[in-house]
């Protein structure tokens, strides 16, 4: 994966975009990123949540509704950066389950 942006997209909700390298590393990212995933690390539901595959631009795109409404006294992140930190960390832990499973595979054969 390339980058990973969060961002407020007006006041009642936040998207997430994925920008992956190529298509062979949109094509993975899919596969091994489900949306309760996400839904799970956001704290909402899959059904609340929006995804959007855009494999002509190997990008994909989350969107989830605030807990509260932008600038709100008890918004704790007004323009939605700190959302993409959450998902990297998601990233790199599915990513290091991977590595595992691979190192385990190549010591068992």
């Amino acid at each position: 994966m390339q980058d990973i942006r969060s961002k407020n997209a007006g006041p009642f909700w936040i998207t997430i975009d994925l920008f992956c390298t190529d298509a062979a590393a949109f094509s993975a990212l899919c596969e091994a990123l489900s949306t309760q995933a996400v839904a799970d690390a956001l704290c909402t539901t899959a059904e609340r949540l929006q995804r959007f595959d855009i494999a002509a631009l190997n990008v994909i795109k989350f969107s989830a509704p605030r807990e509260v409404v932008q600038g709100a006294r008890a918004d704790r992140d007004m323009h939605g950066a700190s959302y993409a930190v959450v998902i990297k960390e998601l990233i790199d832990a599915l990513e290091r389950t991977e590595l595992e499973r691979k190192e385990t595979e190549s010591q068992l054969s």
